[in-house]
């Protein structure tokens, strides 16, 4: 009797530990997501100080920018926010397989956006060295784009390690994290585009 008490116990206390380790990763992980929030920031306010300042914004021969197709990359870069609740919620919910269909459409997802991100850079009249507007694009579109090549390669490792049998029985910190820092991507990008192609 003794003996199963001390074992449920044991068990309790190791629960609490695990909850308490993943509950400190969590708060480290989002310490991270506010100094890279710092960073976005810093290049926002640059990009708004010099659109206000500099007299020829625009490259020259260069209109505007296209904003048809960054919509619909847009639209389902954002969309891809909910797929990965979903894929949080089928977890939770122990259903691995709705778990991976989900996850695995947020990858698709994310791949079209850098797909037809790259297809735009394509077409440009303009590049990195095109005056301050063309510098600041690059910059800015290209490091989102980072974070969000860097999102999918951690939903990718998420996917294979789901067939590890027992990899989610000592918690989800690394879907939540991932999850996390997906949602920031698709935050910091409403940004950019509405600073980048809605006030041209």
């Amino acid at each position: 009797m003794d003996s199963s008490i001390n074992r449920e116990e044991l068990h309790h206390v190791a629960h609490e530990h695990e909850h308490d380790e993943e509950g400190s990763k969590m708060f480290g992980f989002i310490i991270f997501l506010l100094s890279e929030s710092v960073i976005f920031l810093s290049f926002f306010a640059g990009y708004i100080i010099y659109k206000t300042t500099t007299v020829n914004w625009l490259p020259a021969g260069v209109e505007g920018l296209e904003t048809i197709a960054p919509t619909i990359n847009t639209i389902i870069l954002v969309s891809s926010s909910f797929v990965i609740y979903f894929a949080e919620r089928c977890l939770q919910r122990q259903n691995l397989q709705g778990f991976r269909l989900f996850l695995l459409a947020t990858i698709v997802m994310g791949s079209y956006f850098l797909y037809g991100q790259s297809v735009e850079w394509s077409e440009l009249k303009f590049g990195f060295t095109s005056g301050t507007f063309g510098g600041m694009f690059y910059l800015l579109t290209g490091f989102h784009g980072l974070h969000v090549l860097t999102g999918i390669l951690l939903q990718c490792m998420i996917l294979i390690r789901s067939f590890i049998p027992g990899n989610y029985d000592t918690g989800h910190f690394g879907v939540n994290s991932t999850s996390l820092f997906w949602h920031f991507v698709d935050v910091i990008w409403i940004i950019l585009f509405l600073l980048i192609y809605v006030w041209q």
